[in-house]
């Protein structure tokens, strides 16, 4: 994978957009991918590994429960409310990520509150012009939430690869232990079953609330 050290100027990347849009499919239609991938003991990408179709195992598990299990506070049901303008989400993702299984079920379910967001889904590794504009400090971090301005095709406001309070966990381990060890990994994943989503809707209204 190339990552480009150049960004590109707000038209450049309204053209990327206009690439990548098409290809982008709803959530429904990417949860049904993941399913029958499961099924066939495979992944999303082009590298196939019994390590990749493992995670995306676990990673169907984890957005079923979540897609039946979330649910939001009064402020934030009232906050997605408010948004009156067009706009479209779009995503950036690949089924063996983790962060990505417990944050996708929130921004569709925050989505599905507003007829005036519409939540879309693209693979990374299908669409890596775009994503190289979206770095997070030089890498190509998933998911990466791009919010989009309908009416003039621009991004206002980028989210990913994690809730602020987890990228504060991350931050803060990686700075005492040099690296993320399957232990803090896991540990992450306690906490997000601990957060229920709340963290990531809080996140994803306050980017919204930009425009």
């Amino acid at each position: 994978m190339n990552i480009l050290e150049t960004k590109k100027t707000s038209q450049e990347i309204s053209q990327l957009l206009s690439v990548s849009l098409p290809k982008a499919v709803s959530y429904q239609e990417y949860r049904a991918t993941v399913s029958a991938l499961v099924a066939n003991g495979l992944s999303t990408g082009t590298v196939q590994n019994d390590a990749l179709a493992n995670y995306t195992l676990l990673n169907d598990k984890r957005m079923k429960r979540l897609d039946k299990t979330l649910k939001f506070s009064e402020d934030i049901i009232e906050g997605i409310a408010k948004i009156n303008k067009k706009v479209t989400w779009l995503v950036l993702t690949e089924s063996w990520c983790g962060d990505a299984a417990q944050t996708m079920p929130v921004m569709n379910k925050l989505a599905s509150l507003n007829s005036n967001i519409d939540f879309k889904v693209i693979l990374r590794d299908e669409n890596l012009a775009l994503m190289n504009q979206f770095l997070t400090n030089g890498t190509l971090s998933i998911p990466k939430l791009l919010m989009i301005d309908d009416a003039t095709n621009t991004v206002f406001s980028e989210w990913g690869p994690r809730p602020s309070k987890a990228t504060q966990l991350v931050a803060e381990y990686k700075n005492t232990h040099g690296t993320l060890t399957p232990e803090f990994k896991q540990d992450l994943q306690i906490w997000y079953t601990k957060d229920k989503g709340v963290n990531t809707a809080e996140d994803l209204l306050a980017g919204l609330l930009l425009e």
